[in-house]
């Protein structure tokens, strides 16, 4: 029996959902960082369903990134219909990263790396408040849960629509939605640094980590990795611990 629900409700439930998100916060519109990746893909296509295609901005943002990121990325918004830009982040990366080091401070390559997530959060909200928009998200359940993501990067939105999917989920979705072939083919990837896949840092399939999130069964080696990193990624999917000062205090 699958674990994964059917694609179409899960559209329109999305897209249900995301019009009532953006009727209530009383924006025009919606802005995306595309990366050639299926998770934008999906994305950008539930946007586009709901909002209409003239509503939704895609941007790439290449930094030290692979030609057919960018490929990609073009391939979807032009298959879509929004609206893209491009704003090279690779010169604001090696400013910082060579400002830093100035300071006799090393960084590691995750880290680094880390660096450029926050560079595109910065981008995208720059251009979301310049046009009245909100800036969405494309994190899934698996990574969401794993704690695959940069803390105040790519988790730094104002929706979330698909973090209750599973990658399955995602998969299913791309291809009712319309998505190129190239891209749902793709092995996920992060984009972080040349040759990095997604299941390949995390030392396991999303099939694995699909099946035990959705049934809490899996092998003992699956299970333990991932509660640990359930448990060690807690605190980046809470906001800032913020102090109350108790009454007493004058």
């Amino acid at each position: 029996m699958s674990v994964y629900r059917d694609p179409q409700k899960l559209i329109e439930y999305l897209t249900e959902w995301i019009k009532e998100q953006f009727r209530a916060a009383g924006a025009k519109g919606a802005v995306l960082g595309i990366s050639g990746g299926i998770d934008s893909a999906v994305l950008a296509g539930l946007l586009s369903r709901s909002l209409g295609k003239e509503n939704v901005i895609g941007v790439i943002m290449p930094c030290h990134s692979q030609p057919i990121d960018e490929e990609y990325a073009i391939e979807l918004a032009d298959a879509l219909g929004i609206r893209k830009y491009k704003v090279d982040l690779t010169k604001s990366y090696d400013q910082m990263v060579s400002s830093i080091k100035e300071e006799g401070l090393d960084l590691g390559a995750l880290p680094s790396a880390n660096i450029k997530p926050r560079l595109r959060m910065t981008t995208l909200y720059a251009i979301a408040q310049q046009n009245g928009y909100l800036v969405c998200g494309g994190g899934n359940r698996d990574e969401i849960l794993y704690g695959y993501f940069t803390k105040y990067g790519d988790s730094g939105v104002d929706l979330l629509p698909m973090s209750d999917l599973l990658k399955g989920e995602v998969r299913a979705l791309a291809i009712h939605l319309g998505v190129p072939p190239n891209i749902i083919k793709r092995p996920p990837t992060a984009g972080l640094w040349a040759g990095q896949t997604d299941e390949s840092e995390m030392g396991l399939t999303y099939e694995e980590l699909d099946n035990y999130l959705a049934t809490g069964k899996a092998e003992d080696r699956v299970k333990q990795k991932v509660d640990n990193a359930i448990a060690r990624s807690e605190h980046k999917r809470k906001f800032a611990p913020m102090a109350s000062i108790p009454e007493d205090i004058k």
